[in-house]
């Protein structure tokens, strides 16, 4: 038969050529998708893309096949279900997928692996949507979209806080009375998925330091650091929620729960107002009031863009500290994430600063985006090593729906 269609369903033409993979990433106003095809011999990404602005005016999708760029489709996109009809209708012509994985941002304290999805773990899920308020709501609503357009199809969902459940009970603890740490408030950790991936890498691309003490830094609107030893998570920056830890684009990172108190006693503010401060007008674009982009801060002469930036570095440079104390030492740090991957002045800021820990830097690897940025006689090597979640995730519900 060739690859030939063998029957047309709601849309998809269904081949029986390689399996075909498509992978879903929903955020609050956004969707990103990915489309993989296996073969015995590689893993090709087909196609990729986002519809962003989703509820808001000025919505867009773009589409990037193997062909190139496509011409962007301007629209706006009132809901996440017209936001899927367009990811749907800009894939038509596409070899059709025979599962779909998710990227799920909170797996709650008894989901540690990916799954595949039925109804017993969409309830456990709605369970833990008081940890994921702005997050999980979306991502499930979108999983039931999908199962009731193609009730055949087979979902995975993939957990961000399943890579960190390898953590010692002490990593993952919060020093309040034990009620709360037995309704699920503990550490979880986020990110697995860029964690899980580059931990794979590694070791093939800088050898026995790779399976060592790593930390690597995914560095992003969202940024977080994990500490790894062989392989496993041993310790993260970010908590109970993806806010802790580092400054971010738009978000805090950790805070005094004091100044919470204090806005609340001397401001009046309530849940709402708290939650927007501390996702959406915080991090590097309230530090700098220019904007959360790190490519315009380090373009910008405003002495508050740099003021974000510095602050940035140095709050990178103050957890490498106490997650190479979790570690016990130091093999390897790894930089990940848009800004990780291509901000040079970050990673060279953030290396001065950890020059104590054996880092012996190379500014000409940095300043070309080399996957080594340190000298052959670094204590420390430092490594850039593009991420992949999305490929995580397409393995991952290959090997759950097709074997």
């Amino acid at each position: 038969r060739g690859g030939a269609p063998l029957y047309l369903r709601r849309g998809f033409i269904l081949m029986d050529a390689a399996p075909i993979i498509l992978c879903l990433n929903v955020g609050s106003s956004s969707l990103k998708f990915a489309l993989f095809e296996f073969t015995a011999a590689a893993e090709q990404r087909l196609a990729e893309g986002e519809v962003e602005r989703i509820g808001r005016p000025g919505g867009h999708l773009r589409l990037r096949t193997q062909a190139g760029e496509q011409p962007r489709h301007e629209g706006d996109f009132a809901s996440h279900e017209a936001a899927l009809t367009a990811v749907f209708a800009a894939l038509a012509e596409l070899p059709a997928p025979a599962a779909l994985g998710h990227r799920l941002v909170h797996g709650g304290p008894h989901h540690a692996r990916p799954e595949r999805i039925d109804e017993a773990l969409l309830a456990s899920l709605r369970a833990v949507v008081p940890f994921a308020p702005l997050h999980l709501p979306t991502a499930l609503t979108v999983i039931q979209l999908v199962a009731a357009r193609y009730p055949e199809l087979p979902q995975v969902a993939c957990f961000d806080t399943a890579f960190h459940r390898t953590q010692p009970e002490l990593a993952r603890l919060f020093a309040l009375p034990a009620q709360y740490r037995n309704e699920g408030v503990q550490r979880y950790g986020f990110h697995g998925l860029s964690y899980e991936y580059v931990a794979g890498r590694l070791p093939g691309l800088i050898g026995a330091r790779g399976q060592g003490k790593v930390i690597v830094a995914h560095l992003g609107n969202g940024a977080s650091m994990c500490a790894i030893e062989d392989g496993r998570s041993v310790a993260s920056t970010m908590g109970f929620t993806a806010v802790e830890g580092l400054p971010m684009g738009t978000r805090t990172g950790s805070i005094d729960p004091g100044v919470l108190l204090y806005l609340m006693d001397a401001h009046g503010m309530g849940p709402k107002q708290l939650t927007d401060l501390l996702y959406k007008r915080s991090g590097l674009l309230g530090l700098s009031g220019v904007s959360n982009d790190m490519r315009t801060l380090l373009a910008s002469d405003v002495p508050e863009a740099k003021l974000a930036v510095d602050y940035f570095c140095y709050r990178i440079a103050r957890e490498l500290g106490s997650l190479a104390a979790a570690l016990g030492g130091l093999d390897a740090l790894v930089f990940t994430g848009g800004i990780g991957e291509h901000a040079a002045p970050v990673r060279a800021q953030v290396c001065a600063q950890a020059a104590w820990l054996g880092i012996a830097f190379d500014p000409a690897a940095n300043a070309a985006d080399a996957p080594v940025i340190t000298t052959a006689s670094s204590r420390v090597t430092v490594a850039v090593v593009p991420t992949d979640e999305e490929g995580v995730i397409a393995r991952h519900a290959r090997r759950l729906t097709l074997g």
